[in-house]
């Protein structure tokens, strides 16, 4: 907790040595989310639209066979599709979590949803979070293009300076996907959240605007075309490019047990 340093005087004058305060920010503030789509060679990431995408989503996440999905997410599993289109409509017209259906393009389905949440202009501070991809957008080249597209656009044309994804602590495939993608490990918030009657630990990772342009430059690389061959395999993978991204495959956590190798669940469940 921040506190009033006793040498700096009411007036805000030195009483003798000079604090460090931070650099001057002279940005102007960040711009609020726009629902509008964002093209990619293999995706789309389009505002969500019920009406449009909501039976080709419950297609791939609703369901019993889909339950495994929404493990890690505070909202879910959905054996139901009267309960799954009911959330997907209040979704589509939060203010706070701005969601995009995440829209296969060679079969134009939708196959999976993303959303900017917890944007706060005047800090320039955005979180992409609310992820859930079905089986046939894991691992796919649609699954790392989305999240390109949305960083990109929260960076170069909303004008945001740091990009936050925060994880369930226990959510082995988000981590991973987070440090491929860029993003800098920066600790864990324990016993952060109550989810579902159960204690849940975060990690916190962001990106900055700074390394944005290493960051574009590596994920463009590994999405172009030439980087995969005849039967779609990658030639080069994409690699964490942050010195001391990656974390311990142990840590201590708040009950002081340390916690072994961690499940694994589908790539793309994020918050």
């Amino acid at each position: 907790m921040d506190h009033c340093d006793r040498s700096v005087s009411s007036d805000g004058g030195d009483r003798g040595r000079e604090l460090p305060i931070g650099e001057l920010v002279t940005d102007s503030p960040a711009r609020y989310p726009e629902r509008r789509p964002l093209v990619g060679r293999y995706v789309t990431v389009t505002p969500l639209a019920p009406a449009v995408h909501g039976e080709s989503l419950w297609s791939h996440l609703g369901g019993p066979q889909h339950a495994h999905l929404w493990t890690y997410l505070h909202w879910g599993p959905f054996p139901s599709r009267d309960a799954f289109m009911a959330d997907l409509e209040a979704k589509a017209i939060s203010e706070d979590w701005i969601f995009f259906a995440i829209v296969d393009r060679p079969s134009g389905g939708a196959v999976g949803y993303a959303a900017y949440m917890r944007a706060k202009p005047g800090h320039g501070s955005i979180e992409i979070g609310g992820l859930c991809y079905g089986p046939r957008l894991q691992r796919t080249r649609g699954a790392t293009e989305a999240m390109y597209l949305m960083a990109r656009h929260a960076f170069e044309e909303l004008g945001y300076r740091r990009y936050e994804w925060k994880c369930h602590a226990l959510n082995a495939a988000s981590r991973r996907a987070a440090l491929r993608l860029g993003f800098v490990y920066e600790g864990t918030f324990r016993q952060h959240q109550i989810i579902k009657g159960r204690s849940r630990d975060s990690d916190w990772y962001s990106m900055l605007r700074r390394e944005w342009p290493d960051r574009k430059r590596a994920l463009e690389r590994w999405l172009d075309p030439a980087n995969f061959d005849a039967d779609g395999r990658q030639r080069q993978p994409l690699a964490s490019p942050a010195p001391g991204a990656v974390r311990a495959a142990c840590a201590v956590h708040a009950d002081g047990a340390a916690a072994g190798p961690r499940p694994t669940t589908p790539e793309g469940a994020t918050e």
